[in-house]
């Protein structure tokens, strides 16, 4: 942080030195007079020793100055650090995105920075909005596109009594990336747990977006008021402003609707699909994966968070001609009723199947099983582990990273991971379309 005061253009630096001048001068006209009372005025010999003893005389020079400057130094930065504490302290409080005292002053005086990547993360769920947590700290201008076929608790009250797509993992995102501390951001998550009311189960943020919609007659405008009434560092965008409902094909021909079922289901998954079929594509959405230079699939449930974004029309289709990197974070843990038994080259091989082969240029793997030994045999899921990738003709270049959550083997940790993804945007990538094919695909699904 200190190279930041020590930026030119910051207007801090000569101030520091008048200080410093005329601290010594101070000092200088302090020592100047003290020596001429020293000489010239006769102290009783009861006050002389304390004299001596005040003034070092028992310490040799030049170590007497020495120690004084040392002394002097320490308190001087003592007593500013105190000093602007006590008075900006009050204001960095009132800071929304909790900056530093340096970037502030930086950004007053040269604008904020520019970021080093434009990132579309793409997916829903718990796993979105971990890896949000942790890209938020970075240098990135950041783009969340959420599923909204979640069907459960509150969320599937909601979409059934209003029918609007479904708020839970939007507001779950918009809460991720505003300010973890503030009292707006915990007001959102709050959950009325009064037994036998209407509220019970309901999250407030979903009651404010479903009344933001209400409002305003528009589900794509309360999302965007939802994100700015939290002050978000990125965007939050559906993928489709379509009510859409999530559906499985099981391997036994059955057919199960809802989010919610197709985890409780008996049979594997054969496919999921969208009912409308192919519901049209949000454009801003669109747009921020073709001008990405990172575009990244997960993490999340594979069937159900990541699978219904890439079913939405034009979506696909924005990943294979983005110009950016496409990766596709592997989850660290199985999932129960929906993957059970996959190991990391199923999770890619799935995504791979409805891309093509070519479009992700990279798969993201977990490489430290040292957590998952914390995993109880009650939970019914097992690892993902890189193991086997190898043998398997994916198109996609594996890197294995430590990304795991080492308190909760389950999740990914979100400083590790976003460590990983900056990481991988720095990497290059081939071209593989021009401006003129990118803009007509928005053309196409508008």
């Amino acid at each position: 942080m200190w190279r930041t005061w020590l930026r030119p253009g910051m207007v801090v630096k000569r101030w520091i030195a008048l200080l410093v001048v005329s601290l010594v001068l101070v000092s200088l006209a302090v020592a100047m007079s003290l020596a001429w009372i020293y000489r010239n005025v006769a102290f009783p010999d009861a006050a002389s020793d304390l004299v001596r003893f005040l003034t070092l005389q028992f310490i040799p020079h030049p170590f007497r100055e020495l120690t004084i400057l040392a002394g002097g130094t320490a308190l001087l930065a003592i007593a500013f650090q105190g000093l602007s504490r006590s008075l900006l302290g009050p204001l960095m409080e009132r800071s929304a995105r909790g900056q530093a005292l340096a970037q502030i002053v930086a950004e007053h005086r040269f604008g904020e920075p520019r970021p080093e990547f434009n990132v579309v993360a793409i997916g829903g769920g718990t796993g979105l909005s971990t890896l949000l947590r942790g890209l938020k700290h970075c240098n990135l201008n950041i783009t969340a596109i959420v599923t909204v076929a979640d069907d459960g608790g509150s969320t599937g009250r909601i979409r059934e009594e209003f029918n609007m797509p479904a708020p839970g993992d939007i507001r779950n995102c918009i809460v991720a990336l505003a300010d973890a501390e503030s009292t707006i951001g915990k007001l959102f998550q709050y959950r009325f747990d009064q037994e036998g009311s209407q509220l019970e189960g309901h999250s407030f943020g979903n009651l404010f977006i479903t009344a933001l919609t209400q409002v305003t007659g528009s589900f794509e405008q309360a999302v965007i008021e939802s994100a700015r009434v939290l002050a978000v560092r990125g965007r939050v965008l559906p993928s489709t402003l379509e009510n859409v409902t999530l559906c499985g094909e099981l391997i036994d021909g059955r057919v199960v609707r809802g989010e919610s079922a197709i985890s409780h289901k008996s049979a594997p998954i054969k496919r999921v699909f969208l009912e409308p079929d192919h519901p049209a594509g949000y454009e801003p959405a669109l747009s921020a994966i073709l001008n990405a230079d990172l575009v990244v699939l997960g993490p999340g449930s594979l069937y159900t968070s990541v699978m219904p974004n890439l079913m939405v029309a034009g979506v696909s289709e924005a990943i294979r001609w983005t110009l950016g990197r496409v990766v596709y974070v592997c989850n660290v843990a199985t999932q129960p009723g929906e993957t059970d038994h996959f190991g990391a080259a199923d999770h890619i091989q799935t995504v791979v199947n409805h891309l093509g082969k070519g479009t992700v240029h990279y798969a993201l793997v977990n490489d430290n099983q040292r957590p998952s030994t914390a995993i109880r045999p009650e939970w019914q899921v097992d690892p993902v582990t890189p193991a086997g990738v190898e043998r398997v003709d994916l198109g996609v270049e594996i890197i294995q990273r430590d990304v795991v959550n080492d308190a909760n083997p389950l999740r990914h940790d979100p400083d590790k991971l976003a460590a990983a993804l900056v990481g991988i945007a720095r990497l290059p990538v081939p071209e593989r379309v021009t401006r003129p094919v990118r803009r007509s695909l928005l053309e196409q699904v508008a």
